[in-house]
């Protein structure tokens, strides 16, 4: 078997068994091809089920050097996914990668703004920014409203649709990682926000396959995930704000203000989408001091 079809498999494993985004299958494999390329350079044709312990450790070893330990814990990962499936279809007797150890690398923090951080951010956004005859400022505005009061990853406020839209309820409906979908509320004045960009969008010329896609570009096409990067990036460095801010900065965000409110940590864990309570419980490390003013207040022998 060459590398080439195995990782065709594998990615068909992956949509059809698991269910996975496009997305997420690409990142699934983008590991594999980083451990073909160390082959080809090495000038080796050892196939996926020939390979070795020794080998792989090897290019971990390489690898390492010019990654930090959470992106050679995640490479890891992948790769023990990958050999595991080949395993469980019967091309390999084991994994090459079941005695080679993760790194430790802790629990990092999620990075978070604070509501004056994301008030600056949207005061700084030019409303009357428009190209080729569209107003881009107004659907920025809506984008970083959306990602905010929502809590979405990039790749939900991408594939938003018009169709998802239940304003008359309070709600849209996200699809998540592995295609499931939920149910968030969304608050009036983001609703307004939408409101006037789909007013604006009514007047573009979509194009075949975005025409049920809430935001797009000036050309009628679906924003890439790159692009609201981009908007984000921009936005910050006008702004002044001297923090990293991704898309993720501001789903943190929503999940940190939340449960400094007093909301429940499930309720968070169901808007975000998190499989496993687990995941949500991280925020609860953010803020110490909003623990302690929980305990000071509710517990008997403050």
């Amino acid at each position: 078997m060459k590398w080439s079809q195995a990782i065709t498999d594998y990615k068909h494993y992956l949509q059809i068994e698991r269910g996975l985004s496009k997305n997420t299958i690409e990142n699934y494999c983008y590991d594999i091809k980083k451990l073909t390329t160390y082959l080809e350079e090495h000038d080796t044709t050892i196939s996926p089920i020939a390979i070795d312990s020794e080998t792989v450790k090897q290019f971990i070893y390489t690898i390492s050097k010019t990654v930090n330990p959470r992106s050679q814990a995640r490479l890891i990962s992948g790769l023990r996914n990958f050999f595991d499936y080949l395993v469980f279809e019967n091309y390999r007797r084991n994994n090459p990668l079941d005695l080679i150890e993760t790194p430790k690398i802790g629990r990092k923090l999620p990075d978070t703004l604070s509501i004056d951080d994301i008030d600056l951010l949207i005061s700084t956004i030019d409303l009357s920014y428009s190209y080729n005859g569209v107003n881009l400022g107004e659907r920025n505005r809506a984008i970083i409203e959306t990602l905010y009061s929502c809590g979405l990853r990039v790749s939900e406020l991408t594939e938003l649709k018009l169709s998802d839209l239940f304003f008359d309820e309070g709600f849209i409906k996200v699809t998540g990682k592995g295609n499931k979908q939920r149910f968030v509320p969304i608050g009036a004045t983001t609703q307004k926000y939408i409101y006037i960009w789909k007013s604006i969008r009514n007047h573009i010329n979509i194009q075949p396959g975005s025409k049920d896609i809430l935001f797009l570009n000036y050309k009628g096409n679906k924003l890439t995930r790159a692009m609201i990067f981009t908007i984000i990036r921009n936005l910050v460095e006008k702004s002044g704000l001297k923090k990293t801010v991704s898309p993720h900065t501001f789903r943190h965000s929503f999940a940190t203000h939340l449960l400094e409110n007093g909301a429940d940590l499930r309720a968070i864990q169901m808007m975000l989408g998190h499989e496993s309570i687990t995941t949500t419980e991280v925020y609860m490390h953010v803020d110490r001091s909003h623990l302690s003013e929980v305990l000071n207040k509710f517990h008997p022998r403050k």
